[in-house]
């Protein structure tokens, strides 16, 4: 235990909660800025299990904010998953960690949670938190959001039975659909989210519910704002996900984006499920200025990064050219798109 030793002298924790720590399983979904920064921070802590899914692999430009990730691991294009199982080895051999290069899609999720006692949102878009809040309200595993762009920052805890989920306070979080990609993220507000993560993860998993942060916390370091807002009147009877009649659609194919390969052509079909309409203008004002192309008129609008050009309709719709692969072309939608 001398390796937790500082760690057991903070008496919230202490040697029983140490025991603890030792004996749970955490899921982190997502093996990009928050996932790294959250699977080192709980395997120095000496949770027993990590669990770790993610589907792309590491690029040059994830360095400058993915912690764990090395110029080899860029170099070699290998999977964030294989890789920061390869790191997390070195940094504390006791701890079981399972990594798979997977992605997690509404057939697949409820697959990955048998014994879980977490499970930490690390990802990049929301159709995939919303399969977490889905599978989590099910199985009533407590799981924490967060989410950073820009120098902007937030994150929630959702307790099942007792908080709102995210289903409920998705018109109050202000994203707008930016991405890294799009407006760019500086390395210290991921700092600053995956310390409010793991400090919840660690808080849950000591059984110090007592202390749990019971509002939803944002922030933007670059200009000096810090918020706590009670989002506790935002529970919604009528949730489909967490309401006195939940159905959890986000657990059913039909609420999924609809992908496909079409048929003679190098190029993927995405069809999002959400119904909304884009907004051209606001997609336009944060993609023109570093595409390598961009073209747009009054019924579609195309931009084109390196060998891929993404034609976007109104209704959400788009045509990713240059893969035959579709978890490439959702990515792809999902950096530049929101």
């Amino acid at each position: 235990m001398e390796r937790y030793s500082r760690q057991i002298l903070f008496a919230p924790i202490g040697e029983e909660g140490q025991k603890a720590l030792m004996e749970k399983h955490v899921l982190i979904i997502g093996a990009g800025a928050l996932g790294t920064a959250n699977a080192e921070m709980l395997a120095r802590a000496g949770v027993g299990k990590l669990t770790i899914i993610d589907r792309d692999y590491v690029e040059w430009s994830n360095l400058q904010r993915q912690q764990l990730y090395v110029e080899d691991d860029a170099e070699n294009r290998l999977p964030k998953a294989i890789a920061i199982k390869n790191h997390l080895a070195q940094i504390n051999s006791e701890v079981i960690v399972q990594a798979y290069v997977d992605d997690v899609t509404s057939s697949n999720i409820e697959n990955w949670i048998t014994g879980v006692d977490v499970i930490v949102d690390s990802t990049d878009n929301f159709e995939t938190r919303l399969l977490i809040n889905d599978v989590s309200l099910k199985h009533s595993i407590p799981w924490i959001y967060g989410g950073c762009v820009g120098s902007y920052g937030l994150s929630f805890t959702v307790i099942p039975n007792q908080t709102p989920c995210l289903h409920c306070l998705l018109k109050h979080i202000p994203f707008d659909g930016l991405t890294c990609d799009t407006v760019g993220v500086i390395s210290p507000i991921v700092s600053m989210v995956t310390s409010h993560q793991t400090t919840e993860v660690l808080k849950l998993l000591v059984g110090d519910t007592e202390n749990l942060r019971s509002k939803l916390v944002s922030f933007d370091l670059w200009k000096n704002q810090y918020s706590a807002i009670n989002m506790e009147r935002l529970k919604n009877d009528a949730c489909p996900t967490c309401g006195k009649d939940p159905v959890y659609p986000y657990l059913t194919a039909e609420k999924e984006t609809k992908a496909a390969v079409l048929c003679g052509r190098d190029t993927v079909q995405i069809r999002p499920t959400n119904g909304n309409e884009l907004s051209f203008a606001k997609i336009a004002e944060r993609v023109k200025p570093i595409a390598d192309a961009f073209l747009e008129n009054p019924f579609l609008m195309s931009f084109t990064f390196g060998e891929h050009r993404i034609v976007l309709f109104k209704d959400g719709r788009a045509l990713v050219h240059g893969t035959k692969e579709i978890a490439e072309a959702k990515k792809l939608y999902h950096r530049y798109v929101g």
